[in-house]
């Protein structure tokens, strides 16, 4: 006979039960453990009652199930506390990096501000400078082709006033008959020979 004890039987506990643990039996009635053996009980050997095989084998693997699980949750309860421990640690490092990021980028960014605010001005100085130049190539232009105006204009008038000095000497209607007077008082000989250098070598004499 097996005796049941919360749901298993004794043997099955004795046999589960690690080696170092003591297990007493709950006994009911008023007999105390200290009280001797009774008469009737006497010269009695109790014989374990018999194990059965197949019992033990799914005992035996539930116990290993029960181990591997209460291990599982171990570990992982461990394993919750050290992240919470490791978040606490690393929360205030975090924190301390984010401000040092922080402190960083606000620097850069003052950093990047100044420079930009030098190229501006650089910048409006290159701008300022080249509007100058070119402004100044502009007045330069303009007195430039003032002076080629003028001196056109010089040109031209030198040119009337050649052309009226020659007019004079123009043949007109009035002073055609003079003209031919005086060409015919003066005959001129057209037939000579030049050198190189455009001096008169021979000329021939008119008849």
């Amino acid at each position: 006979m097996f005796r049941v004890i919360g749901g298993r039987s004794v043997q099955a506990v004795r046999l589960l039960a690690p080696r170092s643990a003591v297990l007493v039996e709950a006994v009911r009635g008023r007999k105390s453990r200290n009280d001797p053996v009774a008469k009737s009980k006497e010269g009695r050997i109790k014989v374990p009652p018999p194990v059965d095989p197949v019992e033990m084998v799914v005992l035996k693997e539930r116990y290993s199930e029960y181990e591997l699980i209460l291990r599982a949750l171990r570990l992982e309860f461990k394993e919750e506390v050290l992240r919470k421990k490791y978040e606490e640690e690393t929360g205030s490092q975090a924190e301390e990096r984010a401000r040092q990021e922080k402190e960083e980028h606000r620097a850069l960014m003052d950093w990047n501000d100044q420079e930009n605010l030098q190229m501006l001005k650089a910048r409006i100085l290159r701008i300022q400078k080249e509007e100058e130049e070119a402004e100044s190539k502009t007045v330069e232009a303009a007195i430039q082709r003032e002076e080629e105006l003028q001196e056109f204009i010089r040109q031209k008038e030198k040119e009337i006033l050649q052309l009226q000095e020659e007019a004079k000497n123009f043949i007109t209607l009035e002073n055609l008959d003079q003209r031919i007077e005086e060409a015919l008082d003066n005959p001129k000989n057209y037939n000579f020979a030049i050198d190189k250098e455009g001096s008169v070598v021979k000329r021939t004499v008119l008849q």
